[in-house]
């Protein structure tokens, strides 16, 4: 079973980690770029800003066209992006998590395919992992380079809460149950969920029909596949959803409560819930806003297995990377360019894992030691190299018209206001990429 009791201390790599300090020779240099000219970045605000900013920093010290930086806050992202992508307001290089999520830009000839800035610069593909970068590979053409980290869905806990309980992080459902049980009997909310958002509900979907039907049903439904959804393998997934919520685990107040507001991440934190399953960027979102927290009591273990089904315990779901891709109308390709370079030098690694995240480079293994806590990225580094499969979130699978009414199903079925028949025909009714 994959555990670790808590993190080790925080190491305090200091601005020099983050200095990101990167000749770039001949950076930006457009032709015709005056003082003045500009490209604006867009990015999800959350704690992982930090770097992005001394990115920009650094970008901006050598470069003729300036960097901006624009943040929209994570439960606004999608929707601001879906209003400015097409105006005036649209940004240079924006935030996204590849596959379905931009493929709807790509149809519509907003992005502009980076093969020729590969030509130039071979480094912005041969440096990252092949599997993370095709993931923003649509029709045979580049439209993204990774930034930031891997994000695989892990099951969070507070160490303390646990071992005042009596419990140990679930290897098995069986196990999971137990703990819930245990948990109410202390008057602890077993499991933080942040309802509000609907789509950190959706993980638990997520890795139990991975569990129980293994990857290939998903895949199936991806590819138009809409008889799966009424399978007996997804009717059992369901059946363990609702035991789950039936058994009280999440407690009753999960719909008013979010992750983006920090409300689920401060219930794990102050002791008030046990568990969160979240992505990796819990230890980011703890390491801002609960460092002591983060540092001394915040624990993590792979999701447990379901007897009986068919997924091996060692798969893992979530979002292989986020990207940044580029508009075509952009006035500044070249210094989009020189900018998109960061994204792969020694200096951008070491900060991404001084905040907890993984980056998808090929040379991350070599500074996992530098990490805020090494543990932790060596714990994330050997659950995504010996995944069998990874699936990703399947909101970033399907295409965005799709997650309003997939969001919608998944909060109904796990309130109750939706039985197993009416949640099927939901999702059969989903258009596929």
């Amino acid at each position: 079973m994959r555990q670790r009791a808590r993190f080790s201390r925080t190491v305090v790599v200091g601005a020099a980690a983050l200095a990101l300090v990167l000749p770039l020779s001949g950076c930006g240099a457009d032709s015709g770029a005056a003082a003045g000219d500009t490209i604006h970045v867009l990015v999800y605000g959350d704690a992982a800003n930090k770097v992005e900013k001394e990115l920009v920093a650094t970008f901006n010290k050598t470069s003729k066209v300036k960097a901006v930086l624009d943040t929209v806050p994570g439960a606004d992202y999608q929707a601001k992006l879906q209003t400015i992508i097409n105006s005036k307001q649209a940004p240079d290089v924006f935030f996204n998590w590849g596959g379905g999520s931009i493929k709807p830009f790509v149809d519509a000839d907003l992005l502009l395919p980076l093969d020729p800035f590969i030509e130039e610069d071979p480094a912005l593909k041969e440096k990252f992992l092949p599997s993370v970068f095709n993931s923003a590979v649509i029709d045979g053409a580049s439209y993204g380079v990774p930034m930031r980290g891997t994000q695989p869905v892990l099951l969070f806990h507070n160490d303390k809460v646990l071992k005042k309980a009596g419990v140990e992080p679930p290897e098995t459902w069986g196990d999971l149950l137990a703990a819930v049980k245990a948990l109410k009997s202390e008057g602890v909310t077993p499991i933080a969920l942040g309802g509000g958002d609907r789509w950190p509900t959706l993980m638990w979907f997520e890795y139990l029909y991975d569990r129980i039907a293994g990857p290939e049903l998903f895949e199936k439904a991806l590819a138009g596949d809409r008889e799966v959804w009424a399978s007996p393998d997804s009717r059992k997934a369901l059946g363990k959803i609702r035991e789950l919520v039936d058994a009280g685990a999440f407690g009753t107040n999960y719909d008013s409560v979010k992750f983006t507001d920090q409300g689920s991440a401060t219930l794990l934190a102050t002791g008030k819930a046990a568990f969160e399953l979240m992505g990796s960027w819990e230890y980011s979102t703890q390491q801002d806003a609960h460092p002591e927290f983060a540092e001394n009591d915040l624990g993590y273990s792979a999701f447990p297995s379901v007897e009986g089904g068919k997924g091996d315990q060692a798969n893992i779901v979530g979002n292989t990377n986020n990207f940044y891709s580029v508009l075509k109308r952009t006035k500044h390709p070249m210094a989009v360019a020189e900018f998109l370079k960061l994204m792969y030098s020694d200096q951008f690694v070491k900060a991404q894992l001084d905040i907890g995240n993984l980056p998808t480079t090929t040379n991350t293994e070599e500074f996992l030691d530098t990490a805020a806590s090494p543990e932790f990225a060596e714990f994330q580094y050997d659950l995504v190299k010996e995944a069998p499969a990874f699936q990703l979130s399947w909101d970033q699978a399907y295409p965005q018209s799709a997650a309003t009414s997939m969001y919608q199903a998944l909060q109904q079925f796990f309130n109750g206001s939706l039985d197993e028949d009416a949640f099927i025909a939901a999702m059969q009714a989903l258009p596929t990429p």
